[in-house]
Parts: C-alpha cells; sequence; structure tokens
C-alpha cells in the first residue's frame, strides 16, 4: 500500500500533540489538561485508522473488482482491522 501525504501528515501532527503532552507533564502541567490532550491524540490516532484502512480497501476493491474477485472477503478484513484498532 502507498501512504499520501495526508496520511504521514496525520502523523506527523500526532507526534507532534504526544511531544506537546510530554512537555506539559514535565511542567507538570493539570491533569485535567493533559487527559484532554490525551484523549484528543487517541482520537487523531483512531481517525487516522480510519483513512489508512478506507483507503487500502478501496484500492483493493478496484483490484480485485478488475480481475473479477469477490470482495466480500476485503470488506470483511477491514472491518476485522477497525474493530481491532480499537
Amino acid at each position: 500500500m502507498e501512504y499520501n501525504d495526508q496520511m504521514k501528515n496525520r502523523v506527523k501532527r500526532i507526534e507532534g500533540q504526544l511531544r506537546g503532552i510530554l512537555r506539559m507533564m514535565e511542567e507538570n502541567k493539570d491533569c485535567k489538561e493533559v487527559i484532554t490532550q490525551l484523549s484528543a491524540t487517541r482520537t487523531a490516532i483512531d481517525r487516522t485508522i480510519g483513512v489508512v484502512v478506507s483507503s487500502n480497501l478501496v484500492a483493493c476493491v478496484r483490484d480485485a473488482d478488475e480481475k473479477n474477485e469477490d470482495t466480500e472477503k476485503l470488506v470483511k478484513e477491514a472491518v476485522e482491522l477497525l474493530v481491532k484498532s480499537r
């Protein structure tokens, strides 16, 4: 699978969020602020997982259609990946 710039930028943004959280911890910021940022990071990761899985699924389904293959297994695998990620 090819990971496009949008996906890579999402991960870079998450990396920045995590660095910010570490800085907050080092500065002994309030627990609520840290948890809020951790939660935002988790949401960003979940969305990135969705983008990666859906992009891969689209590419795989197109490829399977061109080869006249059944796509049901591909969809099941994608759903399993999403479920496993949570």
